[in-house]
C-alpha cells in the first residue's frame, strides 16, 4: 500500500475528529511518534469506554489544566455547531447550553468540569462522552477503515 492510499484510509477514519493531534500527541512535543500513532489507532478501533472518556477529557480540556472551564466548553461548541440564520445572537444560545451542561455535568458545582465530574457524567449517560463536539470516530468510518485494512494484510508488505 502506497502512502496516499493509506492516507486516504486514515482520512476515512478520523475526518469528523477536528482535535485529533492534540489528542494523539501525548508528549506535547508537536509530532505524533509512531508508537502515539500506534496507541491513538487503537483506542479509536477498540478501545474502552474508560480510555475513550480519558482521551476525549484529553482533548476537550484546551489548556491541559486538568479542567474544562465554561471558556473551553463555548470554543468547542461554537465551533462543532451548525449556524442557523436567526434574529437572536448565537453566542446567548451557546452561552445557554454551557450553563445547562454544567448544571448536568458539574457534579461539584465548582463551575468547571475535572475528569471526575466528566466520568461520573458519562457513565450515567454514554451519550455525553463526546458532549462539547466529536472527537472519535464515527461507527461507518471505523467499519470502513477496518474493511480496507483488515481485508488483505499482504496488502502492507510494499509501505
Amino acid at each position: 500500500m502506497n502512502r496516499k492510499k493509506l492516507q486516504k484510509l486514515t482520512d476515512t477514519l478520523t475526518k469528523s475528529c477536528k482535535h485529533l493531534f492534540r489528542g494523539f500527541d501525548k508528549d506535547n512535543d508537536g509530532c505524533i511518534s509512531v508508537s502515539e500513532w500506534i496507541h491513538g489507532l487503537s483506542l479509536f478501533l477498540r478501545g474502552t469506554l474508560d480510555e475513550k472518556m480519558k482521551y476525549c477529557f484529553e482533548v476537550f480540556d484546551l489548556n491541559g489544566d486538568g479542567f474544562i472551564s465554561k471558556e473551553e466548553m463555548f470554543h468547542m461548541l461554537k465551533n462543532s455547531l451548525l449556524k442557523q440564520p436567526s434574529e437572536e445572537d448565537p453566542d446567548e444560545g451557546i452561552k445557554d447550553l454551557v450553563e445547562i451542561t454544567l448544571k448536568k455535568m458539574d457534579h461539584d458545582h465548582d463551575g468547571k468540569l475535572s475528569f471526575v465530574d466528566y466520568e461520573k457524567a458519562v457513565r450515567e449517560e454514554t451519550l455525553l462522552l463526546e458532549a462539547f463536539g466529536p472527537c472519535l470516530p464515527d461507527p461507518k468510518s471505523q467499519m470502513e477503515f477496518e474493511a480496507q485494512v483488515f481485508k488483505d494484510p499482504h496488502q502492507f508488505n510494499d509501505i
